[in-house]
């Protein structure tokens, strides 16, 4: 039985209804103590202040709590409490996001498959694939997909699964996904509802998804298609202005630079390729952390002047660059230019490496694209392609 401290409900009841303002942390408090009186009325109002206080804090173990306490306060809600489901579901994302910013994997772990069971299977899928996992990641995809519970747009929810299913193998499954996502993607640019650049990119995507395996007739395929559209898009332009299509590239860069990185397990995870948002904070800043030791490296192989190594070593510094800043738009050519124009030097002066020219000039080519350089991309990409003989 509950014990009620009638001069503390008192206070909180006069705290709210008072003309002055009131801190976060004065509200939380008044919640609690109203939430065990009156659960129906003052629970939602507890969970909301708690997960507002959250971002006012600093102290990552401050915020554990908080949001810790949240789900606890969301999870005792009554069934019938509007936007229960709602509640719950911020209150859990605040507390797994707080959880795998302390590194805390196992915990975070947890609360994503509880995120699951309350119908947001998305975190969870993100953190299989961050450990390695991509085939019981791909069947969460697929039974969001199959169930229409789409947590993203079409595009992003094909784009993982696709890579998923790449990551686990099943390359003939992960292409018939893209060329799903490409046929919509098609659909919705003849209808002005999609950008020509989102297409070009896919196209180039699966060029590759084709080419790892073997399938050169379809690479060479999605190939010709993309110089296409970029002939269109040199000649001219976008029929319709879009706002920033960065993050499309920098997901799909990324992603294509899969193959030269570890490999992910639960013990030394890695990010999520295929997923733009939700990367736990412990991934992110572990890739990104690697950069000072690749730089290094990218120094001595300089100095060696082992140049294959080097275009390597050079195009996994641009893969974290576009991590880190590729979503910002202010000075975006300038800052990523130098990155993209070195590959293509560098490659140039191996004369008898054409593949990795031609990965080079592709590279530059999709930058350029979401740069709206749209002539320099159209003749950089009309290079790789003569270079792999697919006209």
């Amino acid at each position: 039985m509950v014990t009620i401290d009638h001069d503390a409900v008192l206070r909180a009841r006069v705290l709210l209804l008072g003309s002055g303002r009131r801190s976060r942390a004065e509200l939380v408090g008044a919640y609690r103590v109203l939430a065990e009186v009156s659960p129906k009325a003052y629970g939602p109002k507890l969970v909301d202040a708690l997960l507002a206080l959250r971002y006012e804090i600093r102290d990552p173990e401050v915020a554990v709590a908080l949001t810790a306490e949240a789900s606890r306060a969301a999870r005792r809600l009554e069934a019938g409490v509007p936007k229960r489901a709602e509640l719950l579901r911020r209150a859990l994302d605040d507390y797994r996001v707080s959880l795998f910013a302390l590194g805390r994997r196992a915990e975070g772990r947890a609360i994503c498959e509880e995120l699951a069971a309350a119908g947001r299977s998305g975190p969870l899928a993100t953190v299989l694939a961050e450990e390695g996992r991509f085939k019981e990641a791909a069947e969460l995809d697929e039974e969001a997909a199959r169930n229409g519970i789409p947590e993203h747009s079409f595009f992003w929810n094909m784009a993982r699964w696709a890579a998923n299913l790449e990551g686990a193998g099943l390359h003939d499954a992960a292409a018939t996904v893209f060329r799903e996502l490409l046929q919509k993607t098609r659909r919705d640019v003849a209808e002005q509802r999609a950008a020509l650049a989102v297409l070009t990119w896919e196209l180039v995507h699966f060029s590759r998804m084709r080419e790892v395996v073997g399938d050169t007739a379809s690479a060479a395929a999605a190939r010709r298609e993309a110089l296409s559209v970029l002939e269109g898009l040199a000649t001219t332009g976008e029929p319709e202005t879009w706002s920033t299509l960065h993050r499309w590239w920098r997901m799909l860069f990324v992603l294509s630079g899969r193959a030269a990185e570890p490999a992910a397990s639960p013990e030394s995870p890695m990010p999520p390729y295929g997923s733009e948002l939700g990367w736990s904070h412990d991934v992110r800043e572990g890739f990104l952390g690697m950069l000072p030791g690749l730089e290094a490296e990218a120094a001595r192989l300089r100095e060696a002047d082992r140049l294959p190594e080097l275009i390597d070593v050079q195009r996994r510094i641009a893969i974290r660059a576009a991590v880190r800043d590729g979503d910002h738009p202010y000075l975006f050519e300038e800052r990523f230019t130098p990155h993209f124009d070195e590959g293509v030097t560098l490659a140039r002066r191996l004369p008898d490496d054409p593949a990795r020219l031609a990965r080079a000039l592709t590279d530059r080519s999709m930058f350029l694209v979401a740069a709206r350089s749209f002539g320099p991309a159209h003749a950089d990409f009309a290079e790789a392609v003569a270079l792999l003989h697919d006209r």
